[in-house]
């Protein structure tokens, strides 16, 4: 348990700073490593929260793995207006986020053995996500077909569920 009552979620320190630049690379996005203790330009939740400003994502050591992929995804999900005055509040619209959501699984997979889907859907669950089935899993596996539609149209995904690895153009 956390000091917040919540299980364990995996952090960047515990993952490491190498396989989170490797992703965010190909995406074009760049990290920012906060000193412990420093708050985090960009943070929209705080605490230990993931910052976003522009094709920065800032973290600390305690920053949730969820939190980093979820604000990546928030920058590779949105278009390229807004992606262009991203600062803290990423914004869209219900399919987005939900696109953002399913995204974000998606790339857990990356690192297998390591996070993958099954550690995220329980990070996800832990932190507070909601989703109307009552868990990550549920929602990704039974009611995410218009959230992967959505990727699919924006050329984020191919029709086979895999990362095209480049951000939204439209």
């Amino acid at each position: 348990m956390n000091l917040h009552g919540m299980k364990s979620v995996l952090t960047c320190a515990e993952l490491g700073r190498e396989p989170l630049v490797a992703l965010l690379e190909r995406y074009g996005l760049h990290l920012e490593w906060v000193a412990a203790g420093s708050e985090i330009p960009g943070s929209y939740w705080g605490d230990g929260e993931a910052g976003l400003i522009g094709n920065g994502l800032w973290v600390r050591d305690d920053t949730p793995v969820h939190s980093v992929l979820h604000e990546a995804c928030h920058a590779i999900c949105m278009d390229a207006d807004r992606r262009a005055l991203l600062h803290t509040d990423a914004g869209g619209e219900y399919i987005e986020e939900n696109g953002v959501c399913y995204l974000q699984i998606l790339l857990a997979d990356q690192w297998p053995g390591v996070v993958g889907r099954e550690r995220m859907w329980a990070d996800m669950d832990a932190w507070g996500y909601s989703f109307r089935l009552g868990s990550a899993r549920a929602w990704f596996e039974q009611d995410a077909e218009e959230a992967r539609a959505w990727l699919i149209q924006h050329g984020l995904i191919d029709g086979d569920g895999r990362p095209c690895w480049r951000v939204r153009q439209d």
